[in-house]
């Protein structure tokens, strides 16, 4: 794969553009150490292309929520409202509308940029409108759909903007994949937190088993119980993580190098998580900068073995895959 071509020095590469990206890569500081870390492998114009996506997830993560930044989540009284603002400025930035807004019109210019099918964005706000509605799910199957739509779409559209073409099925579902892992990491990571702000994702399947109602995953009387969950949260991410890596050997080296770096990031908090038990929600769970620097590390020599590494590893047909 050939990956993308540089940025046009045009008229989307004006002053505007510039500050659009410089916005974007304050957004990603403050936002994701994680990815800023990761993003940080990619060739400059892939990198500007991520931040500029990253930017606007996060806007749209943060009006949904009540938040800044992924921080100080509350629960909000206007979640209608606030979904159609977040909705008419992504079709105003897919249409090719200035918006005024920093973060929609970054996805403005990286959807214009990559050719990013219209419906990707579209399906991420139409997570959001789950949460809207405060909607929960009941079974596995129902898990799965959601963090497809607020996070392996994001793998998808992450892949576009590393090249990947946007009919290669194969490679979108691996980066789908690592989406899944992602958020199934962060859902695990954050129980408690959810819980308080009167969100639940676990499966009401598994509520039921544990003997657990909605709304007291943060009561400590109910820690052992939850940990349980939580660590098969962090097995099945481990399993979408394991997948995703099959999907490097069609990535650059160094898109592979970021993809594989995120991976194990993201991966180790999962892992920190169920390790941790009951304890896990004292604190928020995370890597600090020598561990991401280790993995950073270490996932280079894989990138440049990716091919002998992964190409011949077959997609687990057990795996929940995303709709086409």
């Amino acid at each position: 794969m050939t990956g993308l071509p540089p940025p046009e020095r045009g008229q989307d590469r004006t002053q505007d553009r510039e500050a659009l990206v410089e916005a974007a890569r304050l957004s990603i500081a403050r936002g994701s150490k994680s990815f800023a870390a990761a993003s940080r492998l990619f060739d400059p114009a892939t990198r500007e292309r991520a931040w500029l996506l990253y930017a606007w997830c996060r806007a749209c993560d943060d009006i949904a929520d009540g938040q800044d930044h992924g921080h100080g989540m509350t629960r909000v009284a206007d979640a209608p409202a606030r979904l159609a603002e977040l909705t008419a400025k992504t079709e105003a930035a897919l249409a090719g509308e200035v918006v005024g807004d920093p973060a929609f019109d970054a996805l403005r210019v990286v959807a214009a940029e990559t050719a990013m099918p219209p419906a990707w964005p579209r399906a991420l706000v139409a997570g959001f409108a789950l949460d809207a509605e405060e909607w929960r799910p009941r079974s596995e199957e129902d898990l799965y759909r959601y963090c497809y739509h607020v996070a392996g779409v994001v793998g998808c559209m992450m892949a576009v903007v590393m090249g990947v073409d946007p009919a290669d099925d194969a490679t979108l579902d691996r980066a789908c994949d690592l989406g899944l892992a992602f958020q199934l990491a962060n859902i695990a990571r954050d129980l408690a937190e959810d819980d308080r702000a009167g969100r639940c994702y676990l499966p009401q399947d598994w509520l039921d088993e544990a003997g657990i109602a909605p709304g007291t995953l943060s009561d400590p009387a109910n820690r052992a119980a939850v940990a349980v969950l939580a660590t098969r949260l962090a097995t099945r991410a481990a399993m979408f993580e394991a997948s995703a890596r099959g999907g490097t050997p069609a990535l650059s080296t160094r898109s592979a190098w970021a993809v594989l770096s995120a991976a194990d990031i993201y991966g180790a908090i999962a892992r920190k998580v169920a390790a941790a038990g009951g304890a896990a929600w004292d604190r928020r769970v995370g890597t600090s900068k020598w561990e991401k620097i280790g993995f950073i590390t270490r996932s280079w020599s894989r990138a440049k073995r990716r091919t002998r590494l992964y190409a011949d590893v077959p997609r687990d047909p057990v795996l929940w895959t995303r709709p086409r």
